[in-house]
């Protein structure tokens, strides 16, 4: 694993604005890096991380059954005691579902270990699935990058195939907060993939979901909203004033409700009493757990949280750093601090992607602090030997 810089394409923010991608730079900063790469060798995709997302998958979706029949597992989540029967239901049925991004630590030397599970919502699918294969093959083309240089990513085919899925009559509605260029950006990219499954799709703001009298969902032309896609958190969700309905919804919602488990921070100590000492995960606690304190370098992170509020960083005891937020109320987990790769360009979290049940494609984000936050910038990768 190495981080080299290159020419950035000549025309890139163009191709960028073309296909939507105007939040390549957000709240004034780059957050698409187009002159900078991080290489990887075959085995290195292969042995340290498809393999391994791959089996880590497979042991969270092992998990989930156990997870949601057991009040105890779901109080350590705070998942709403009023609507569970929700989350259980949404198991039993076995909801379908799409995509999960898994946040590793890996430093090009030992396993790559797990940070945490992105289950529910999908934060920088279409800057890994698109934008950056496009970036690839330009490079190669321009002669910048060799005709073997290669990509773990096949993330777009696995969506397709996700998306092939889901029955084809209803349509497909697509939700999100529509005037957030990259939640609009994001949602867009993903009607797409469902269009080439086959899917009837439509757009509407979140905000615009409406109740019948029968306490069905629907959308602004008053049709009942069947097959949803949601780009908003199930535990934003679970905590809306229009839950109370979410009993009687079925499995409109795409990431089902099941995800609200996987997506939760205490399903690492969870994954971690199943499997204690898994080369891929790190020792994690609930806080309240005697042997939380037998670490001395650790990470404390809220059981809700996005872009790294509230989590704060510990070295022999010491805060090292910490990130401000709103999270928190609901409790926190520890967990052992793995280092990550570090260059001149920062700190290097890997994403990488499963979509349906198959590990497929890596995203690296990168920050200028330990704590991979909102500012954080998105470099693509190529495997070169």
């Amino acid at each position: 694993m190495k981080r080299i810089t290159l020419p950035a394409r000549p025309d890139w923010r163009d191709k960028a604005r073309a296909v939507g991608f105007g939040f390549h730079v957000m709240y004034g900063e780059p957050y698409w890096l187009d002159d900078a790469a991080y290489t990887f060798t075959l085995d290195e995709i292969e042995a340290q991380i498809e393999e391994p997302s791959q089996e880590l998958h497979d042991m969270c979706m092992d998990l989930v059954g156990d997870i949601v029949g057991s009040e105890e597992s779901l109080d350590r989540l705070a998942i709403p005691e009023d609507l569970r029967d929700v989350v259980q239901r949404s198991w039993q049925r076995r909801d379908r579902h799409l995509y999960g991004r898994f946040d590793l630590a890996y430093d090009g030397s030992g396993p790559a270990k797990l940070l945490e599970y992105n289950a529910d919502t999908p934060t920088s699918v279409f800057e890994t699935a698109y934008f950056q294969f496009n970036w690839l093959t330009d490079q190669i083309a321009l002669g910048v990058l060799p005709k073997e240089a290669d990509q773990y990513n096949f993330l777009q085919e696995s969506l397709v195939e996700a998306f092939d899925q889901f029955p084809k009559e209803p349509i497909f509605h697509f939700a999100a907060i529509t005037d957030n260029e990259e939640d609009r950006g994001t949602t867009v990219y993903l009607m797409d993939c469902a269009v080439q499954a086959g899917h009837r799709v439509e757009l509407l703001d979140i905000r615009e979901i409406g109740i019948d009298a029968e306490g069905r969902y629907t959308d602004l032309k008053d049709r009942v909203i069947d097959r949803c896609f949601k780009l908003y958190p199930w535990e934003f969700m679970l905590r809306e004033p229009f839950a109370r309905e979410l009993a009687r919804s079925g499995d409109v919602f795409v990431e089902p409700a099941w995800k609200a488990v996987l997506s939760n921070k205490g399903l690492l100590p969870l994954l971690w009493q199943r499997h204690p000492n898994h080369p891929n995960l790190l020792p994690s606690y609930f806080t309240d757990d005697p042997a939380a304190s037998t670490l001395t370098d650790y990470v404390r992170k809220p059981l809700l949280s996005r872009e790294g509020e509230n989590v704060t960083i510990f070295r022999q005891g010491r805060e090292l750093v910490s990130a401000p937020g709103d999270y928190g109320d609901e409790g926190f987990i520890i967990q052992a601090y793995a280092p990550l790769f570090e260059s001149d360009g920062g700190f290097a979290v890997l994403g990488s992607w499963v979509a349906g049940d198959r590990a497929c494609g890596l995203a690296v984000r990168e920050d200028r602090t330990r704590i991979t936050a909102n500012l954080s910038r998105f470099v693509p990768h190529v495997i070169m030997e």
